[in-house]
C-alpha cells in the first residue's frame, strides 16, 4: 500500500498505525473463533519509508484440529482487509487533520 496525500509520518504515528492495524486483524478473527480453538494467531505490520510509505500486513493464523470445517484461509483474507481497513482509515485521518 502506498499512500501519497499524508504528510510525512513520524515515528510513533507509523507504530501507532502499525498497532491499530494489528488490533483490527486480531479484533476480526476472535469475534469469529472462539481464543481456545485457536493455536496460532500471529498478524505482523510492516511499513518501510515516508515518501512513499509501504505497508504490508502478514496474518497467520493455526486454528485446533476440532475447526477443521472452518474456512482459515477466508478468516485470514478478511483479517488482512480488515487491517489495511484501518490503516487507510488512519491515513485519512492524518490527511485531513494536516489540510486543517
Amino acid at each position: 500500500m502506498a499512500a501519497s496525500g499524508i504528510p510525512e509520518l513520524s515515528l510513533d504515528q507509523v507504530a501507532e498505525l502499525s498497532e491499530g492495524a494489528e488490533k483490527a486483524a486480531r479484533d476480526y478473527v476472535l469475534s469469529k473463533v472462539s481464543r481456545s480453538r485457536i493455536v496460532t494467531l500471529d498478524v505482523t505490520v510492516d511499513a518501510e519509508g515516508t515518501k512513499p510509505l509501504n505497508i504490508s500486513v502478514d496474518v497467520t493464523i493455526v486454528l485446533s484440529p476440532l475447526m477443521n470445517h472452518f474456512d482459515v484461509e477466508f478468516l485470514t483474507n478478511e483479517a488482512t482487509k480488515k487491517a489495511f481497513l484501518s490503516i487507510e482509515e488512519y491515513l485519512r485521518e492524518l490527511e485531513s487533520k494536516s489540510k486543517k
